[in-house]
């Protein structure tokens, strides 16, 4: 038989069943007195705390003195913005063509050089070739003012390390910030304009080349630095000859990731306008519910992301060595093609190809939904009435007579509420000191909602759940945090983005858990699968909002499906690579031993993949956050809607604090996952 994973610690089981019981008694305890005193789920107004207009008094003050020195920056980059955008363009697309075919043939060789010919020629074909050029003039400058910020970010954490611990947790903090929230002080300082995009993106592009700087330089030997010291070499000789180089391929990773989110955020951007990119088209073809235009705006978005991605990820790897022939050919095309169709590929890029295309699709997609309409909804009104609506307002709310075929009656929550005790305490005697009192925790949550539960019994699932996961500090950080957002006055949003979170990420987990399963066990599955993944992890958010909305039109089964979409990689990702990498000494001797395949896998594969897969769900979690913010744009309520009304008004306080609240509320998620995976390596060994 297969050998079994290292068991929990005595005292960590004991301290998780102790946690669990007392989850349990004060969720039991909280939801029978909730009739009696309603301020258990409804935080009274009367004890808010003003932090939202607190923070706009002082963010008016520091915006109102910082203004004309933004200002004064805004006309100093709005130049090599100009410059940069009048460069592209003017410049003939033909030769930016021939240009990109030439870099990606010197990055890649063919393959390469092949889709970035093919890439930027889709977009020339598309008639949006000056509004894409306005969105690649935006990163052109972005990308370099994140690179400088990164760089001296990195560095000033690994040469002054007591500066360390504050950088990361700044960085920790500015990557759960929702990308609207960078907007709304931007907005007020630079006003309208594409000034906002180029700072906003620059800002959010730069923490994931400050980290990846720093990991670069931990990485490198000691004894790398002590021969730049023996040699004579001084402290900023050794830095900028010696060890930035040698951490160049990890240097290399954090540009491509710099570069894709600046891209991302230049397109999150286009919502306050300012500025005729590609993102504003996507943005205003989905607000006239112009499908087929809209698809062919974000098929733009998407090439631009998968060729800029293909080429900067291409600078952390050896490259091979390109022959010379081959860009004497790129060249003598490229002025070829300037000779012959200089002028008709500039009127291309403005008129297009694909009209009679777009048409067509929009009469498709226009028929499709008269003829299946009635299907979709069905489908749509299903997942709604029998799967999300009970969690979010729980069974008592949605279990409706034109809905169910019955009426929830009071006699029914008793018995549910006796009949999950009593299971639970039975198992709870049984040994199964953890899943008996987190049974009762599950069918009070289903009877009552998310929405509905009483903010008591978050903060000491939190608090306990903290103490177990890393200890009794960290479990009251937790709860001090998420304390915050219960007194800011947005609790009820808040709960409303933990149910649309929690119900896709559950989904991500089981879906993306069993595809990352399938393509561990079959190299198949994974050739086929792992190209998918590629793609929706290069496309920029805004794009998943465009099949749910073709089908399904505005609200929040579209929002369940796009933060679903985007969300599932990481969980596949890690699941594959978390399974499939189990040391092969492991595996012998569970098949030495007698195991079958079932049951290494499952006594032996998956255990050993545990801090993995409880990696894939971190990052799942923090995809799924990212998201609701611009699920706000179709529909949906929550803490998203708030940043996005906010950012409409231009209300900084308000933007601020549902900004920070929902950053709270990942971090959190992000905290205690790690601790328990922490653990788990340390059962493990590793």
């Amino acid at each position: 038989m297969a050998m079994p994973a290292p068991p929990l610690a005595p005292l960590a089981a004991s301290r998780a069943a102790f946690a669990a019981s007392v989850i349990a008694l004060v969720a039991l305890t909280s939801v029978l007195l909730t009739p009696s005193f309603p301020w258990l789920v409804e935080w009274p107004d009367a004890w808010r705390l003003p932090i939202s207009e607190g923070l706009d008094a002082v963010m008016a003050g520091l915006l109102g003195a910082l203004k004309p020195l933004a200002r004064g920056v805004a006309a100093l980059i709005s130049y090599p913005l100009s410059g940069a955008n009048a460069l592209l363009t003017g410049l003939s697309p033909v030769l930016l063509i021939g240009g990109a075919t030439a870099l990606g043939w010197v990055l890649g060789g063919l393959s390469l050089a092949a889709l970035a010919c093919l890439g930027l020629g889709f977009v020339l074909a598309s008639g949006f070739w000056v509004e894409s050029m306005n969105t690649l003039s935006l990163v052109t400058i972005s990308v370099p003012m994140a690179i400088s910020a990164g760089l001296f970010i990195g560095v000033l954490g690994f040469e002054f390390p007591p500066a360390r611990r504050v950088i990361l947790a700044v960085l920790d903090f500015m990557q759960t910030v929702p990308t609207f929230a960078y907007l709304l002080p931007m907005l007020v300082l630079f006003g309208f304009g594409a000034e906002v995009g180029l700072v906003a993106s620059s800002i959010y592009a730069a923490p994931p080349m400050a980290r990846n700087v720093l990991l670069g330089l931990d990485r490198n030997d000691e004894e790398l630095r002590e021969a730049a010291s023996m040699s004579g070499a001084t402290r900023l000789q050794s830095l900028l000859l010696i060890e930035l180089p040698a951490a160049r391929r990890q240097i290399m990773v954090g540009l491509n990731q710099c570069i894709m989110a600046a891209l991302s955020m230049v397109i999150i951007a286009a919502v306050i306008g300012g500025f005729q990119d590609i993102g504003w088209e996507v943005l205003q073809t989905l607000r006239k519910a112009q499908f087929a235009d809209s698809l062919l705006a974000g098929l733009i978005v998407v090439v631009f992301a998968v060729v800029i991605d293909r080429m900067s990820a291409s600078l952390s790897r050896e490259r091979p060595a390109s022959r010379p022939e081959g860009l004497v050919a790129i060249a003598a095309c490229t002025a070829l093609g300037l000779l012959l169709f200089g002028d008709a590929a500039a009127r291309l890029g403005t008129l297009g190809v694909f009209g009679g295309m777009v048409d067509r699709l929009d009469a498709a997609l226009t028929s499709f939904s008269t003829e299946h309409g009635a299907a979709l909804n069905a489908l749509k009104n299903t997942v709604m009435y029998f799967g999300l609506l009970p969690v979010r307002i729980g069974l008592d709310g949605a279990v409706l007579p034109f809905t169910w075929g019955v009426a929830w009656t009071p006699e029914l929550s008793w018995a549910v509420i006796g009949g999950s005790v009593a299971l639970g305490a039975g198992l709870f005697a049984a040994g199964y000191r953890v899943a008996g009192p987190m049974l009762v925790c599950a069918c009070l949550t289903l009877l009552v909602g998310v929405t509905h539960l009483p903010w008591v019994a978050v903060l000491t699932a939190v608090l306990m759940v903290g103490w177990v996961a890393g200890g009794l500090r960290l479990g009251a950080t937790l709860a001090g945090l998420m304390t915050l957002v219960l007194t800011s006055g947005l609790w009820a949003q808040a709960l409303l983005s933990l149910y649309l979170a929690g119900v896709s990420v559950v989904t991500c987990a089981v879906l993306g858990g069993a595809i990352g399963l399938l393509c561990a066990t079959s190299a198949t599955a994974w050739r086929l699968v792992r190209p998918v993944c590629d793609m929706l992890q290069t496309i920029p958010l805004f794009v998943f909002l465009i099949p749910a909305l073709m089908f399904f039109q505005v609200g929040e089964f579209s929002a369940y499906l796009a933060i679903c979409a985007y969300a599932i990689v990481p969980m596949i990702r890690y699941t594959q690579h978390g399974i499939s990498t189990t040391p092969p000494d492991l595996i012998e001797a569970a098949e030495m031993s007698g195991a079958t395949g079932w049951q290494t896998l499952r006594d032996v594969r998956i255990p050993y993949a545990v801090p993995a897969l409880l990696l894939g769900l971190n990052q799942t979690i923090l995809y799924a956050f990212a998201m609701l913010v611009i699920a706000a744009l179709v529909g949906t309520s929550g803490l998203g809607q708030q940043v996005y009304i906010a950012l409409a008004d231009a209300d900084v306080g308000l933007g601020l604090t549902a900004g920070i609240s929902m950053a709270i509320m990942a971090l959190v998620a992000d905290r205690l996952i790690q601790g328990f995976a922490e653990e788990r390596r340390k059962a493990l060994g590793m």
